[in-house]
């Protein structure tokens, strides 16, 4: 689907357009491989639920054929069934969302896994990815291996970064 163009029409975003450059899940940037794709996350519980229920339109119906999704936020629905996550308010205050992508980091996720290219925004939100890394440290410190019940919310909040801790 290279060559798309995107029009998004959602309650954060009125007549937001990209296009897709690159084919989808491919060609990424050197050194980020998430272990998991969008569908797989949603598959697996996160962000409560609560997470891409307006734009689902935007994004392959197939992603959502398994998801796990509320239409409240509902921590239970979380793979590791615990509430991680801060508002949006909050992460919006701390400058984690700019631009492009007024969800954060997953919406940016799913549109560079769909195929959008921003250089830029891109090589941010890949070292952020890259420095959520410290949590698989501090599991493995912590944790005797193969213990998902040793620090879920650090899990749940690496998943939410398409890490898989459910093999540390």
């Amino acid at each position: 689907m290279s060559g798309r163009w995107i029009t998004v029409n959602d309650k954060m975003q009125r007549g937001y357009r990209y296009q897709l450059v690159a084919p989808r899940g491919r060609n990424f940037a050197e050194g980020f491989q998430p272990y998991f794709a969008p569908a797989e996350m949603l598959a697996l519980g996160v962000f409560e639920g609560k997470y891409l229920n307006d734009c689902r339109g935007e994004f392959p119906k197939s992603w959502f054929a398994k998801a796990r999704l509320s239409e409240t936020a509902d921590p239970a629905v979380n793979c590791f069934a615990i509430k991680s996550r801060l508002p949006l308010g909050e992460w919006s205050k701390r400058g984690w969302i700019i631009g492009d992508d007024p969800r954060g980091w997953f919406q940016w996720y799913c549109r560079y896994f769909a195929g959008r290219r921003m250089p830029e925004e891109d090589a941010r939100q890949i070292k952020r990815w890259k420095a959520i890394r410290r949590h698989v440290a501090q599991i493995r410190r912590h944790c005797e291996p193969g213990d998902p019940f040793c620090r879920p919310r650090q899990r749940q909040a690496l998943l939410h970064w398409a890490y898989d801790s459910r093999k540390l």
